[in-house]
């Protein structure tokens, strides 16, 4: 067993997009275990969306990451020292093991992977991201058969799930993606009823046709992971009594394509047209997790859930990886191969 371990730290906090010269690796040796603690050696790492807001000094809903801290991010990863009752060396768990090699979780910071499916599911199809989109359709979305839900990045994690639980209920699925192999993948993969290319529409009036088009009786659900042109495209398709679950703007995460003078615009047809918009971070509902692997693992184990990963080997890549993310660049979960 190496006594080393490598780390990618917050080097520097970003001025709009990120660039690798924000990031820092540092290697150093192994931390030490106490009593309560487990030593994990990573084996597999999750990049998301919501880590960009971490690099931020800004109030939010979780504290952000300082100058020279590990980069946070969920891992699997297997036990290779315990002092924990019911861990033992060899046991594959799950934690928030950050941007490095090896993490020290606590009893309560780690939960064993036992599922049929493989390790690397517990970071997405059955991990945070496709829990968000279980919860989220279900308390938010409130879906009804015969409806129709729009879904920005539809092939990524969060994407791909909420297509699939809506179809299943009923509804008529539309994708809207970034290129046209994606919306290939929404359509054949993940069984979306039509795709619409953001990337082929120049702006949102472009993008308005397209979707008014995919969606011929007008939008009961539009789940936000995006925001931009995207969110102002949709707006004014928006049926009475829609719903807009709020889970992402990764547009504006780097302070880019601001529509703030369009606010007045989405004010009123979120009034006149009695719209129900609810934000939600899955943190606040993270009780329901077992219940919601208990009913979906077997399904992703047999296939009936479909997935995708986009595999980065080796640590050190990590930056450049989040980046080309943040841009669309990755087809599926972004994950890091650690070891």
């Amino acid at each position: 067993m190496t006594d080393q371990m490598t780390r990618i730290t917050l080097a520097r906090r970003p001025e709009g997009t990120p660039v690798p010269e924000d990031f820092g690796l540092e290697k150093g040796p192994l931390p030490e275990v106490s009593n309560g603690e487990m030593l994990v050696e990573v084996q597999t790492l999750s990049l998301d969306p919501y880590m960009r807001g971490r690099m931020n000094a800004v109030k939010s809903y979780a504290a952000a990451t300082e100058i020279g801290d590990t980069m946070p991010g969920q891992g699997v990863g297997r036990v290779i020292a315990s002092q924990v009752d019911g861990f033992a060396e060899g046991d594959i768990v799950v934690g928030a093991t950050g941007w490095a090699s090896h993490a020290v979780l606590p009893a309560d910071g780690a939960f064993k992977w036992d599922k049929a499916a493989p390790p690397s599911t517990a970071l997405g199809v059955l991990g945070m991201p496709g829990f968000t989109a279980w919860t989220g359709l279900r308390e938010y979305g409130r879906p009804k058969a015969g409806e129709t839900l729009v879904i920005a990045a539809a092939t990524g994690p969060v994407g791909a799930m909420v297509g699939q639980l809506a179809k299943s209920a009923g509804l008529r699925t539309v994708a809207v993606a970034g290129g046209a192999e994606k919306c290939r993948l929404a359509v054949e993969n993940f069984g979306f009823d039509a795709a619409v290319d953001h990337r082929a529409h120049a702006d949102e009036s472009a993008m308005r046709s397209a979707l008014a088009e995919a969606c011929p009786d007008g939008v009961d659900i539009y789940w936000e992971n995006v925001g931009g042109k995207v969110l102002e495209a949709v707006m004014p398709l928006m049926n009475d009594h829609g719903r807009i679950p709020i889970c992402g703007t990764i547009a504006w995460y780097s302070g880019v394509n601001s529509t703030e003078d369009r606010l007045p615009m989405a004010w009123r047809s979120i009034l006149t047209k009695r719209l129900s918009v609810n934000g939600f971070i899955i943190f606040d509902h993270w009780d329901d997790y077992p219940d919601f692997v208990e009913k979906l693992a077997p399904k992703v184990a047999a296939g009936d859930i479909a997935y995708l990963e986009d595999v980065t080997e080796g640590l050190a890549n990590a930056p450049q990886a989040f980046i080309a993310m943040l841009s669309g660049g990755n087809t599926g979960k972004t994950l890091i191969k650690v070891s």
